[in-house]
């Protein structure tokens, strides 16, 4: 609790204990909008998708005749409004080696995709912001070269956080104790178990709801009494590669022979890193971001092929945890649209970021050399007779139909989204866009009136065995210029949560429980959500003073039906690593048309957008001298040192 943590140890927790759920999910989520005192749903807008899913269900693709020709012509069209297209923009106008004219159109409201933050004030007249979803700058140390001068150009200087993020507001305050709410309609009765640092075991675990024969499996996992090594007959090799064949839970009970019950304890230990809950996360994987059971086996230390993306990041990352904006990697894209359009955020530096209000009346000027056009889904997308133009139809916000043309396009939308605007794809392209699903998730913040409660438990937050939400915790303590994280627990304050939305069958493949976690979710209402957001809060705290009725002042849950992006994982894609993988050949531009998303990367993190826009301009302008790792074999991010 003293010291700045990895990325690895805060999403690693108290994983031995099997109590801390992760502190944090990764990658390319958010939500949107600030909330009232009766709460709010924020993140991926239904009425935004309408065009695209009414097309999916099989509405004809428009015909050109339906659309009014504009007249408008551009150098350059970007289809997305997050960090990619943003990205793309911003490295496109740096390497055309000539002044040009951009627009970029959004089918939601917002700006940023999944980067986008949530407002509250408080009743005391306190401003607080968080994050709805994309959260961090996560793990600089492994990013392309592309990556940090895209970073560096728009302002963000990554050594100023070790100012901004207060590394010592838990230990200061006395929340040094890790924490789990048992909730009873999971484990038959509602528990709160507090464990101190460095306290035994066998202290703690005969306090837990588990019955006693999974009590007596814990401590033998934990206490790695079964040291002996299950498979001494195999090399190192061979058992990390039959540890990527297997699932954690099928390790923990079919290897090791430990009880069903213990599955459930670690289910979400795995989600909010991997996308998929232990049932179907690969042992080793389990095995990279820290959780117990395999000391016996003497794995080493190296990164593996066969772990998935972020394993392999987890694995291998050292960095800090703790390049963080208030309102997250919405925080990024602040500084983006600063450096495309500087007079819709006035002001200069890193600290005006935060507090800058927006002038959206900037965003979209007739004659401005770049336009940002939100409300806009694009319907159709093809080029021009003769192929020297794209042409590009779009919803306008009245409704109406618009056409346009540009001289280059980048498609920074969802792949799934792209077969439905492109007549001119051929069918394994189709195909090949349409393998990256997307993870479904609940991003979410509750504005309480102080945190008296949090103080006399001694914890920060709490993990969550089992349950929808893997945790639910006080926001990180960040400051940055004039914007202050609260120092006093009589202070107002923010508590994050989140969750990955998955359903079905234990241990079926990740697709098929994101495609039943979709629908899970979206037939979720607010106020059942806002039920079990108060239910844990005065389960686990009422003890200590916390009074839901009294102490809540506002809830946004941030519901993402199409949240990360799909990472390549065993033992489900038996294709990884050694390809050829979908992405490579969903994401091959043609003609005057590009593509740039996370997805292309197959990668949900910040990073792997803009890496795949530095691709995707690179494409469009072969002269500008762009970072050009994507010509070795595999992903850069997959390039890990040992």
């Amino acid at each position: 609790m003293h010291a700045v943590i990895t990325r690895r140890d805060f999403i690693n927790g108290m994983a031995t204990a099997g109590l801390a759920a992760p502190a944090c999910l990764h990658a390319q989520a958010a939500g949107v909008g600030a909330a009232g005192a009766e709460g709010d749903f924020g993140g991926q807008s239904l009425a935004a998708a309408a065009p695209l899913h009414a097309r999916r269900d099989g509405a004809p693709l428009p015909d050109w005749a339906e659309f009014a020709d504009t007249r408008e012509q551009y150098d350059l069209v970007v289809v997305g409004a997050g960090i990619s297209g943003l990205a793309a923009a911003q490295l496109y106008r740096q390497h055309a080696g000539r002044p040009v004219s951009m627009l970029i159109l959004d089918a939601a409201p917002e700006l940023g995709g999944h980067a986008q933050r949530n407002e509250f004030t408080a009743r005391n007249g306190r401003r607080l912001i968080g994050y709805g979803g994309s959260e961090s700058l996560d793990s600089p140390g492994l990013w392309s070269p592309a990556v940090h001068a895209l970073v560096r150009s728009v302002g963000i200087e990554l050594e100023q956080f070790k100012d901004y993020f207060d590394s010592g507001w838990q230990a200061r305050h006395g929340l040094t104790q890790s924490a789990a709410w048992y909730a009873p309609e999971l484990w038959g009765e509602g528990r709160l178990l507090r464990r101190a640092a460095g306290e035994p075991a066998a202290d703690w675990v005969a306090r837990t709801p588990l019955l006693p024969a999974a009590q007596r499996d814990l401590l033998r996992l934990l206490q790695q009494e079964a040291r002996h090594d299950p498979w001494p007959q195999l090399t190192r090799a061979q058992k990390r590669a039959r540890l990527a064949g297997i699932s954690y839970d099928r390790f923990l009970t079919e290897v090791l022979g430990l009880h069903p019950q213990l599955t459930l304890l670690y289910r979400n230990r795995t989600s909010g890193y991997i996308g998929v809950g232990s049932d179907a996360c690969s042992a080793l994987d389990a095995f990279a971001l820290g959780l117990p059971g395999f000391a016996g086996l003497q794995l080493g230390d190296a990164v593996d092929a066969l772990m998935s993306p972020s394993g392999r990041q987890a694995k291998g990352g050292q960095d800090d945890y703790i390049y963080h904006f208030p309102d997250g990697n919405a925080g990024l894209v602040r500084a983006l649209l600063r450096s495309l359009i500087p007079a819709a955020l006035p002001g200069s530096g890193m600290e005006s970021l935060v507090l800058a209000e927006r002038d959206d009346t900037q965003l979209d000027r007739p004659q401005a050399p770049l336009r940002i056009r939100l409300d806009s889904p694009v319907l159709r997308v093809q080029h021009a007779p003769g192929g020297g133009a794209v042409d590009i139809g779009y919803r306008a916000g009245d409704g109406s139909l618009r056409r346009l043309r540009a001289g280059q396009l980048v498609l920074a939308c969802f792949h799934r989204v792209i077969p439905l605007l492109c007549p001119e794809l051929p069918a394994q392209q189709r195909e090949a866009l349409n393998d990256q699903v997307r993870i479904p998730l609940i991003y979410g913040n509750v504005l309480l009136s102080h945190w008296r409660p949090f103080q006399r438990a001694g914890i920060a937050g709490l993990g969550l065995p089992g349950h929808l939400f893997d945790s639910l915790r006080i926001d990180f303590p960040v400051s940055i210029g004039r914007y202050r994280f609260p120092d006093s627990p009589d202070e107002p304050i923010l508590l994050h949560f989140g969750g990955v939305v998955l359903d079905g069958p234990a241990g079926a493949p990740e697709r098929e429980q994101a495609a039943a976690g979709r629908r899970k979710l979206l037939g979720l209402g607010f106020a059942e959500l806002e039920r079990e957001i108060r239910s844990i809060l005065q389960g686990a705290l009422g003890p200590f003073g916390f009074d839901a009725a009294a102490d809540i002042e506002a809830i946004t849950i941030n519901r993402w039906a199409h949240g990360y992006a799909y990472e390549y994982m065993r033992p489900w894609d038996t294709f990884w690593p050694a390809g050829p993988l979908p992405m490579q050949r969903a994401r091959r531009g043609w003609g005057r048309i590009a593509i740039a998303n996370s997805d292309a990367g197959a990668y949900a993190y910040a990073q792997g957008a803009i890496d795949q826009a530095t691709r995707a301009v690179a494409e469009l302008l072969p002269q500008a001298r762009l970072p050009q790792f994507w010509r070795q074999p595999g992903p850069q991010h997959l390039k890990l040192r040992p």
